[in-house]
């Protein structure tokens, strides 16, 4: 067999000399950090606590996000608090406690907590009770950015973010595992709710509405617009079955 040249094996041979003798250091890799936030959805009907969690990704100069665990709070919805508006900021005391197990203690003071209250046009102003859960949320150890009554407009507007998210309507992941456009269309939201139904969607610029709201995500500008359809929801379902039974 041919042998290797005597230059090339003494070459070899001192550049493992030097790489051992050399000190060296092993240089930290820095991971992403997971950072986590809160929003309380307090509901006519129910409340739920959702923790979200995010790194520095993003797409398009917007940040990608996931939901990681969520927690309903026993009892009924906040309106249903308004007689005795002390106990409603008590209902949330425990699954605030379970959400500080499930973040680390660490970042406590750093995840932001939200609050959001919806509640249909026939119901009482729930200001005052805001007010308590403000209370509460405030002695929680989290960073708590405030408490808000969602106009319809803008709940159905997040009720369309959210499905065209899970939907990866906004972005896709590549073979490489990178965020690229999707280049889906987005889809339309039928909100069916217990006195209307409501039909969110995505229009053109010019046919933008007024009352529609405009949102700047992942680089792209959509208008949507939201057509409520009244005395189309559940409840009145329900009466006029009943009504037909009874004929």
């Amino acid at each position: 067999r041919e042998l290797l040249p005597p230059w090339l094996v003494i070459i070899a041979g001192l550049t493992g000399i030097v790489l051992l003798c050399v000190s060296t250091k092993d240089v930290p890799i820095t991971p992403f950090r997971t950072k986590y936030g809160i929003v309380v959805d307090a509901g006519p009907s129910r409340t739920i606590l959702f923790i979200y969690q995010w790194t520095t990704t993003k797409a398009n100069k917007t940040r990608v996000i996931r939901e990681c665990s969520s927690c309903p709070v026993q009892g009924p919805g906040v309106s249903n608090y308004s007689d005795s508006p002390q106990t409603v900021g008590k209902s949330l005391e425990p699954c605030l406690n379970w959400a500080q197990k499930e973040i680390p203690a660490e970042q406590h003071s750093q995840t932001p907590l939200y609050l959001g209250a919806t509640t249909s046009k026939r119901q009482m102003n729930l200001t005052h009770l805001l007010a308590a859960l403000t209370v509460a949320l405030k002695s929680s150890p989290f960073d708590f950015q405030g408490a808000k009554i969602l106009s319809s407009p803008d709940k159905e507007a997040f009720d369309w973010v959210a499905v065209n998210y899970v939907l990866e309507n906004f972005f896709k992941y590549d073979w490489r595992g990178q965020l690229v456009p999707s280049g889906k269309g987005m889809a339309g939201v039928l909100s069916v709710g217990g006195t209307s139904t409501q039909l969110t969607s995505k229009v053109e610029e010019n046919q933008a509405a007024e009352e529609g709201v405009r949102l700047q995500l992942y680089g792209q500008m959509h208008n949507v617009y939201t057509r409520h359809c009244p005395c189309h929801g559940t409840d009145q379902l329900r009466s006029r079955l009943l009504s037909m039974l009874i004929q």
